[in-house]
């Protein structure tokens, strides 16, 4: 097997050590998001339903600019939601504004009971610029 093209944002190569997980690989044209949480520099959840939204898009738009992507190139999300039906509309109300124009990338949403103490995560497929494989 050959060696994965591991993407890094800025800044918290340690906390991925930690973990023990890459923040994203690169393959066959795409970029392969681990999911993405509002966590603080420290790892630590951000309390504010809000604010932990906005850090997870944060953190994921970090990955994807360090892969040289956008939102835009974006073609498939998953997101989980701990206790959606009372969460779903505040979280939707801040991801509008990360979303963008249409077309928008495909999107699953699974309502789950436990993320480790965050309350929303977003994993993503997106394809990286410059592959001709791949036609809009």
């Amino acid at each position: 097997m050959a060696k994965r093209d591991v993407v890094f944002p800025a800044g918290r190569q340690a906390l991925y050590a930690v973990n023990r997980y890459s923040p994203a690989i690169r393959s066959n044209g795409f970029l392969f998001v681990s999911g993405q949480v509002g966590s603080r520099p420290d790892g630590s959840p951000e309390p504010d339903l809000e604010a932990q939204v906005r850090l997870a898009f944060d953190n994921l738009n970090a990955i994807l600019s360090a892969a040289g992507c956008t939102f835009d190139d974006v073609i498939d999300v998953t997101v989980f939601i701990v206790d959606p039906e009372s969460n779903f509309e505040e979280i939707w109300k801040v991801a509008q504004a990360y979303w963008g124009d249409a077309p928008h990338p495909t999107l699953t949403g699974i309502g789950v009971t436990w993320l480790y103490g965050f309350q929303f995560e977003i994993k993503v497929i997106a394809k990286l610029p410059g592959d001709n494989a791949i036609h809009s």
